[in-house]
C-alpha cells in the first residue's frame, strides 16, 4: 500500500516511524499502547508534522515562497508550520485568535523563534469561521504583493494533509504486527477533522487490501466535529481518492465520534481533562495539553471505565503532542 503515496510531493520533515509504547493497564484490564506522535521531531514534535510533509510538499511543487495558516492562540499546528517554513526556507504567516501578548509564551514563543510573522485577530478561540476569513484575506494580500503564498486551513485539514494519517495508520498496524497483537481500537483526539479523516481513509484502504482493521474512535474536542462539521466521511473519501482508491470504500459507520469530553467549549479546560493529564504524567511520563490531547486521553480512560472494550483488549492511543502549551499562561492542569 505504500505505493499509493508515491505520486504525492512530500517534504521530509518528520522523524518516522514514531515509537509505539506499551503503557499501564486501563480500567477494566484494557491493555494500553501509546503511539508517540508527540515525537515526530519537527519544532518540538506533534501530529501536524505528518500532515505538513504532504502540504509543504505540495507548496514547494507549486512554487510557493510563503506559507499562511491559522489557528487558536496556542495552536500546535501553527507552531509546527512555522518550523516547517524554517526548514524549507519559506516565509510563514500565522493568523491567530486573541490579542498580541506583552510577551509570547508556549507555542507563540516557538513560532516567533522559528521566524514566523504572527497576525492576531482578536477573535475568540472557538470562532473558526472568523479566523478562516482572516486567513483568506491575508493570503489575498500576500498574493497581490507577489509573495506566492500556499494557504493552509485550520489544522491542515485537507485531503492532502489527511494523507499523512492514512500513512500513519499503515505504519501503526505494521508496528502492531511486529509486536504480536491486533488492536481492538485506535483512539485519538479530533477537532478540525484532518487526522480523523486520514485514519478513516487509511482504514478503508487497508480493509480493501485485506488487512484486519480496528475501530477508529475520535474524541471530539471542538463543537464543529461533534456536530459533523467537517463531514469526516466526505474528507476521508477525498483522501481515499487522492491516494488512488474509491471514495465509496469509506463507510459512514467508519466515523465514530465521542462528543462527551469537550466540556464547555474548545480550549476550555475540564476537570476530567486535567485528571487525565495528571494520570498520563504519573503513570507513563507523557505530557498532554489541556486543549487537545488531555481531553482525548480523558475520553480514552472514560470509555475504558464504561466497559467499551473487553478485558485484555489492546487499545492504542495516538499521542498527538501539545507539550509547549503547558508552559503558556493557564497551561498547567489544576491539582498540582
Amino acid at each position: 500500500m505504500h505505493a499509493m503515496f508515491g505520486h504525492l510531493p512530500r517534504a521530509r520533515l518528520a522523524t518516522l516511524p514514531t515509537p509505539l509504547e506499551r503503557g499501564p493497564e486501563l480500567p477494566g484490564g484494557v491493555r494500553l499502547w501509546v503511539k508517540r506522535d508527540d515525537l515526530t521531531g519537527l519544532g518540538m514534535g506533534g501530529n501536524k508534522a505528518r500532515k505538513l510533509e504532504f502540504l509543504c510538499g505540495a507548496a514547494v511543487a507549486e512554487g510557493a515562497r510563503s506559507l499562511v495558516t491559522v489557528g487558536a492562540s496556542q495552536s500546535n499546528h501553527c507552531r509546527m508550520t512555522a518550523a516547517a517554513g524554517a526548514v524549507l526556507g519559506l516565509e510563514v504567516h500565522l493568523v491567530l485568535s486573541g490579542d498580541r501578548p506583552a510577551q509570547p509564551s508556549g507555542n507563540q514563543l516557538l513560532s516567533a523563534l522559528f521566524g514566523a510573522q504572527l497576525h492576531f485577530t482578536g477573535a475568540e478561540e472557538s470562532h473558526w469561521g472568523e479566523l478562516e476569513i482572516a486567513r483568506e484575506s491575508l493570503a489575498d494580500e500576500l498574493t497581490a504583493a507577489g509573495a506566492a503564498p500556499y494557504s493552509i486551513p485550520i489544522g491542515g485539514s485537507t485531503a492532502t494533509g489527511a494523507a499523512g494519517y492514512a500513512w500513519a495508520l499503515l505504519e501503526l498496524l505494521d508496528q502492531c504486527d511486529a509486536a504480536g497483537f491486533t488492536p481492538t481500537a485506535v483512539v485519538h483526539t479530533s477537532s478540525s477533522g484532518g487526522t480523523h479523516a486520514g485514519l478513516v481513509a487509511g482504514k478503508a484502504l487497508l480493509r480493501d487490501h485485506g488487512r484486519q482493521v480496528p475501530e477508529i474512535l475520535a474524541i471530539g474536542v471542538a463543537k464543529g466535529v461533534n456536530m459533523g462539521l467537517p463531514d469526516v466521511v466526505e474528507l476521508a473519501g477525498d483522501t481515499a481518492e487522492l491516494l488512488g482508491g474509491d471514495r465509496g470504500l469509506v463507510e459512514r459507520s467508519d466515523v465514530v465520534v465521542d462528543p462527551n469530553w469537550i466540556g464547555d467549549d474548545y480550549a476550555v479546560p475540564t476537570n476530567a481533562g486535567d485528571a487525565a493529564i495528571r494520570w498520563a504524567a504519573r503513570h507513563g511520563g507523557w505530557v498532554l495539553d489541556r486543549t487537545y490531547s488531555g481531553k482525548g486521553f480523558a475520553g480514552l480512560v472514560g470509555n475504558a471505565e464504561a466497559g467499551r472494550w473487553p478485558e485484555r483488549a489492546d487499545v492504542v492511543f495516538i499521542h498527538t503532542g501539545g507539550m509547549p502549551a503547558v508552559f503558556a499562561p493557564g497551561g498547567a492542569p489544576a491539582g498540582l
